[in-house]
């Protein structure tokens, strides 16, 4: 059986469907905090048991079965986020699951300037230190988040940030799709995936251009400050660790970070991954 965790998070459900169009519903179990919001699955023969990251019993139960695992990494930063994962991975053990597959990111390193990259170089060791086998899904950086940052210049024209560098944006349903090919072929990594990476990197200042061309309006690119975008991150209402999180994912980018492309994405969902013009045209058509 192959457990997913986080399933009814944006990545999670999104692999979920994917594998249910790969292998029966049967052999297919969530992990959710909330069964209620799974319960579509769970109609469809999926099984499905609250699993909560800070109930361990609660994990081993929900891992109970699985020749595989995906563990979907929590929304937390720093000792609280690996504190979490700690958890899920003993449970693993205990629950005598035979392999993990943990959604990492392209970038994890001890050294990273984005706390969440440090986070799963961390989680990473705790992986390697289990003594099972395990793949950490090196993915790229979503484009989600990009979007995001673009919001407000959606209704502005002008995309007002701290300075960048070029980022491989990449969309959660490729991410999904690669992530059940390699679910269902089981052995496929070993350790760190290669850079899981749409096939280009852009800056915010090409991400501009690329808004102009896909809505017929002009786009600027504006160089704020990093003390100004804190601040205007504070105003509107940010608390200072998530300001200064936010902030992270820039210095990380103009480091070079998140600027690997890699083919291996491709190549496992059998064609080109979606564009960052395709993804914010299928965004702001919405």
């Amino acid at each position: 059986m192959i457990i997913v965790t986080g399933a009814t998070g944006k990545l999670g459900r999104r692999t979920v469907e994917r594998l249910l169009e790969r292998v029966p519903a049967d052999r297919v179990g969530v992990s959710v905090r909330d069964p209620r919001k799974a319960q579509d699955l769970a109609d469809r023969g999926v099984r499905v048991r609250q699993g909560d990251f800070d109930d361990p019993a609660s994990l081993v139960h929900a891992f109970e079965g699985a020749e595989q695992l995906l563990l979907v990494s929590l929304d937390r930063a720093g000792e609280e986020c690996v504190t979490g994962h700690r958890t899920a991975i003993d449970a693993a053990v205990k629950a005598g699951v035979g392999r993990i597959l943990y959604t990492s990111q392209m970038g994890a390193d001890h050294d990273s300037r984005f706390q969440p990259c440090r986070d799963h170089a961390r989680t990473e060791d705790l992986l390697r230190a289990t003594g099972l086998p395990w793949t950490a899904l090196r993915n790229g950086f979503y484009a989600a988040s990009a979007l995001q940052f673009l919001e407000s210049a959606r209704r502005t024209g002008d995309i007002a940030l701290p300075a960048d560098g070029p980022v491989a944006w990449t969309g959660h349903d490729d991410l999904a799709e690669a992530t059940a090919a390699i679910l269902t072929e089981e052995g496929r990594f070993e350790g760190p995936t290669p850079p899981l990476t749409g096939a280009a990197t852009l800056d915010f200042g090409a991400a501009a251009e690329i808004a102009s061309r896909a809505t017929g309006r002009p786009f600027t690119r504006t160089v704020v400050s990093d003390d100004a975008f804190r601040e205007q991150a504070l105003t509107h209402g940010a608390p200072a660790p998530i300001a200064d999180l936010l902030l992270s994912i820039f210095a990380a980018a103009r480091n070079g970070e998140f600027a690997a492309v890699d083919s291996t994405l491709a190549e496992l969902i059998g064609r080109e991954p979606a564009t960052f013009g395709t993804l914010l045209e299928r965004a702001w058509a919405e």
